[in-house]
């Protein structure tokens, strides 16, 4: 088997070939400024961008207008949360109270955290152990004041998909925005901005096989309309929303990744879905003291968080060199800490630090599987032998 094996496609994943294709034109022929409308090069450049809005604006059943371009998700997350508030301010209105979970991704949390010091109200709901929101517990936090809730469709540590139809449709009947950080849920399951009553919506390339560095924001124009306050002043691009000139090539590549997704999603989240659960029988059939983090039946096809009794997950990711997996969000994979996310479950923090996040793509193998759960297996097993490791109850853990 040929090393390494990538399986953490949460962080990011390789550029699909069929996308670079398309891309590699924008770099050196049509390489206009899609603001140039005077000339060729230019009017190209456009056109290739509203081709892409277009794509994008299919895969979540959108209007290709409503399609704001940024650089990436951490933006789109910014852009909606504190544009939202900001507007609200700048428009005298009196809600200032934003609704959120602990579980989200740091663009979402320090947006909020940011908010705060600038006066907004920011309340984070607790999850179960399932990683899932109380629908009951959310409703009973939309006040008259909430004019935000933030939740993220797909958890990008544990995968788990929250009930966004529902929190839509409340925020609905509420009179209440609605954002969804969709970054990990976008190509890997439907998405349908129209019948989720999102109004805001972050999308990024890199996690679809797209380029790093692009990305966009669904924004409603529609019932009710969305207005936000911009972050970046200078040309009034993108409806005034996000100026800056176009990175025309990524924007190519993201509209190109999403056409791929919206062909191949039936068929690609089926043979993930059966590569994961391979992955995890393989290991659970030959590990005692392996645990699964996060709900099985409300999960993304291609993600598995498992924790290993008796193993510090830094130590597995040490051992299994050239399988490249990770024991959280890349975002915090400097910091020694245990993920936020597993505590805000409820875990302790044995349980935290021995967790890992598998995330296969579209281009593992069954081989590349098998031979991930030998690596697994083997490394474990060494681990706990050298620590002397002795199974718990099931309540300790």
């Amino acid at each position: 088997m040929k090393l390494p094996i990538y399986m953490d496609n949460h962080a990011t994943t390789p550029v699909d070939p069929r996308v670079l294709e398309a891309m590699l034109p924008y770099f050196t022929q049509t390489f206009g400024n899609a603001a140039s409308r005077t000339h060729v090069f230019g009017r190209e450049a456009a056109a290739a961008v509203e081709r892409a809005r277009k794509q994008i604006a299919r895969l979540i059943h959108a209007n290709p207008p409503e399609i704001v371009f940024t650089s990436g998700a951490t933006e789109s997350d910014n852009l909606a949360i504190k544009g939202v508030a900001r507007m609200h301010r700048q428009e005298g209105k009196s809600r200032n109270h934003i609704v959120t979970l602990p579980t989200e991704h740091k663009a979402v949390l320090d947006s909020c955290r940011r908010l705060e010091k600038e006066g907004f109200e920011v309340s984070y709901l607790p999850v179960g152990a399932d990683g899932l929101v109380d629908l009951g517990e959310l409703g009973g936090a939309i006040s008259e004041g909430t004019m935000l809730v933030s939740v993220m469709a797909a958890n990008n540590e544990i995968g788990v998909l929250q009930p966004i139809n529902e929190i839509g449709e409340l925020c609905r009947e509420r009179g209440v925005l609605f954002h969804s950080d969709a970054v990990q849920a976008i190509g890997k399951v439907p998405v349908d901005v129209q019948a989720m009553n999102v109004d805001l919506m972050s999308i990024t390339a890199h996690k679809i096989y797209g380029p790093k560095g692009v990305g966009a924001l669904y924004v409603r124009s529609g019932k009710p309309e969305v207005r936000l306050a911009p972050l970046i002043d200078g040309g009034g691009h993108e409806l005034g929303m996000r100026s800056g000139t176009l990175n025309v090539p990524g924007i190519v590549g993201l509209g190109k990744a999403c056409e791929l997704c919206m062909q191949d999603i039936v068929e690609e989240s089926r043979r993930l879905t059966a590569l994961r659960d391979r992955l995890k029988d393989g290991i659970q059939s030959r590990l005692e003291g392996v645990h699964v983090n996060g709900s099985m039946e409300h999960r993304l096809p291609h993600n598995l968080n498992l924790s290993f009794e008796g193993v510090e997950g830094e130590a597995l990711l040490t051992g299994l060199d050239g399988v490249a997996v990770s024991s959280g969000a890349a975002c915090r994979s400097l910091a020694s800490e245990s993920s936020y996310v597993l505590r805000a479950m409820g875990m302790g923090e044995d349980r935290a630090q021995s967790s890992i996040r598998f995330g296969l793509g579209r281009f593992n193998t069954q081989e590349e599987v098998d031979e991930v759960i030998d690596r697994i297996v083997e490394t474990v097993k060494g681990l706990r032998e050298f620590s002397g490791f002795a199974l718990r109850s099931q309540e300790q853990w």
